[in-house]
């Protein structure tokens, strides 16, 4: 599954991204301006980046630039509303593998993030159909079903969404910190509410195997694994 940072200032549009990529099995992490960008990235972490061109405290361009100090490698896209051609060669001259301009037409993208990620040779996981074994449970990730002795729990796009992050780290804390930012966008009151609530509901499905358990660590995360035998 690849992994995009998606840095985009405008509250609406950087969350129905976000939600579009997910759905398409992406793994997306949002912030919010160039300064979070920033400090969210890390060598490794990312398959790809698409910026926003106008942002506060960095813009998208001087986001790159520092981006690509760290990772020169790394494929990048902006997602600008300027169209004129003195604009774009700046994208391209900051480093830029494509440059879209809005609105953004989301299957567009999706068909433009897969050609930089072959571009790049990074290999296209989004179009991978992944299953994660849990005890006696089978999770297939693409129709997000919960399989137990030939019987299937659909999930939500949030419920299945959870349950890949606690999957993908089995046996090892997820912190609340990252459930939130990745899955809800922003860490409030409600949104943690939100996220016991899901969390409860995972635990009802997979009650059905005793030996499996997700494990509360008070005021740090949860662990997904098994019951000592």
């Amino acid at each position: 599954m690849s992994s995009i940072l998606l840095v985009e200032d405008d509250h609406s549009l950087g969350y129905i991204l976000k939600e579009y990529l997910q759905m398409h099995d992406f793994t997306v992490e949002w912030t919010k301006d160039g300064e979070e960008g920033l400090q969210a990235f890390q060598p490794g972490k990312f398959d790809i980046c698409i910026l926003d061109v106008m942002m506060p405290k960095m813009d998208g361009f001087a986001l790159a630039g520092k981006l690509k100090a760290i990772d020169p490698t790394l494929p990048l896209i902006f997602l600008t509303a300027k169209s004129m051609k003195i604009d774009k060669m700046k994208g391209f001259k900051a480093g830029a593998d494509d440059y879209i301009v809005k609105p953004v037409d989301e299957e567009e993208l999706i068909m433009r993030i897969q050609a930089v990620l072959r571009r790049s040779g990074q290999p296209n996981k989004a179009a991978t159909t992944e299953s994660y074994t849990i005890g006696s449970h089978t999770f297939h990730l693409k129709n997000r079903q919960l399989l137990r002795n030939g019987e299937a729990v659909n999930l939500t796009k949030k419920e299945a969404r959870v349950l890949q992050l606690l999957c993908e780290s089995m046996g090892e804390l997820v912190e609340s910190d990252k459930i939130l930012r990745e899955v809800w966008g922003e860490n409030t009151y409600f949104t943690r509410r939100s996220m016991d609530v899901y969390i409860s509901k995972l635990r009802k499905y997979l009650s059905t195997d005793e030996s499996v358990k997700i494990q509360n660590m008070h005021g740090s995360g949860y662990i997904l694994g098994e019951n000592e035998r």
